[in-house]
């Protein structure tokens, strides 16, 4: 006769990680989880951004003007929203840690050849690796928070990975920035390869196993888009992005036109709506929890009204500064709530839904910043500023309704 012993209640098999298996990817620490997948969105947009500081310096480093220097900025963003979709497609059924880890480590190396770059073309090389890091993150960590986190949690912890955006303006850039000034541009992307190696190694030991949730494959995109509520949302998701980037980009030239403003209290101001923008992305995490796709109309609406008033308030300090914190309360609840609406809007295909996402975002950023310079060197940036606005409007007009977080069908 052969006994059975039958495992203590409190007693778990241990996976291949050697750690304890849970159920459904469930981690021990489901929060310490997303609070890495926020370190990873850091991570990325802080490499993104660090550029725009640091511009004039790398230029004169490598030999270029600094409208070149630029393409520094606009290349990661292009091959973003190409990568997003694309990527989640090539790496199928590979587990989403191991994505991530690898996505991480890829950063790690574009940093180092940008530190390390002779000439230019090395640089806009490591951009490119960049953008693909990017487009990769977004797609696969934008969902996971919900997938951690199931039911009443997953819009905090969706709102947690997203804080790394808001984060990497607020902090990231500006420490970039300032180690570049004090020890070169080079330093400031050697410092970064450093934090993605630390991002890439509390990864591979915080997050659980991931295996995909079904392959996305190239034809889940074309069914996606022809649910009515998916488009709509993803048109209102880029009159949004669009309308934002087009004044954001060149609010600066505007604040300071405004009497009693100098350098320093721009700088002030704009580091407001960062902080703003903070509160932003976990108060629109709250509201996006029941009703995203009302939340994203009111976001919309809110940023297109003040975007709207900071042009007529441009003769008051005190008023412009209330409309730009305004502004980033408004913009910093913009991501979770568009990425919610669509996970929402598309749950048997989370994760091409937040390819479609990422994609559409990263492009959108583009247009506005190109529709804003073109404005901006035209009839001046006050006209970026109120075509932002409108833009905005036109996304808070979109049609759709969602009823207790479920979105209609089609």
């Amino acid at each position: 006769m052969v006994f059975h012993r039958t495992p203590h209640p409190r007693t778990r098999a241990l996976g291949p990680s050697g750690r304890p298996d849970t159920p459904s990817g469930r981690p021990d620490r489901p929060w310490a989880a997303v609070g890495m997948l926020a370190a990873a969105t850091f991570a990325v947009v802080t490499t993104e951004m660090l550029p725009v500081g640091l511009l004039t310096s790398l230029g004169a480093g490598l030999d270029v003007s600094a409208g070149t220097a630029g393409l520094a900025v606009t290349l990661p963003g292009l091959v973003a929203a190409v990568a997003a979709p694309l990527l989640p497609v090539a790496v199928r059924g590979t587990d989403r840690r191991t994505v991530l880890c690898a996505l991480l480590l890829l950063l790690a190396a574009a940093n180092l050849l940008t530190a390390l770059a002779p000439a230019f073309p090395v640089v806009l090389a490591a951009r490119l690796l960049v953008g693909m890091c990017m487009g990769g993150v977004w797609a696969v960590a934008a969902g996971l928070g919900a997938r951690l986190l199931p039911g009443p949690s997953a819009g905090r912890a969706t709102a947690l990975v997203f804080s790394g955006i808001a984060v990497a303006s607020v902090l990231g850039v500006p420490a970039g920035t300032f180690l570049g000034a004090a020890a070169g541009w080079r330093t400031a992307f050697a410092a970064m390869t450093g934090c993605a190696l630390l991002v890439a190694a509390g990864l591979a030991v915080v997050l659980p196993p991931l295996p995909a949730e079904g392959a996305v494959r190239l034809g889940t995109f074309p069914r996606l888009l022809g649910a009515t509520r998916v488009r709509w949302l993803l048109v209102t998701i880029a009159l949004l992005v669009t309308g934002h980037f087009a004044a954001y980009t060149y609010v600066r030239p505007v604040l300071e036109r405004t009497p009693g403003t100098g350098p320093g209290l721009v700088g002030t101001l704009l580091l407001g709506y960062g902080l703003a923008g903070v509160a932003g992305n976990f108060a629109g995490g709250a509201l996006a929890a029941r009703r995203p796709r009302r939340a994203l109309r009111l976001l919309a609406a809110v940023l297109g009204a003040v975007v709207l008033l900071l042009a007529p308030a441009g003769g008051s300090a005190l008023a412009s500064a209330a409309l730009l914190a305004a502004w980033g309360l408004a913009y910093g609840g913009v991501s979770v709530s568009g990425q919610r609406a669509l996970t929402v809007a598309a749950p048997e295909a989370p994760e091409a839904a937040s390819a479609l996402f990422a994609g559409v975002f990263n492009a959108a950023i583009a247009l506005g910043a190109l529709a804003g310079g073109r404005l901006a060197d035209g009839p001046g940036p006050t006209a970026a500023l109120l075509a932002g606005g409108v833009l905005a409007g036109l996304a808070a007009l979109t049609p759709g309704r969602d009823e207790q977080g479920a979105a209609t069908s089609p």
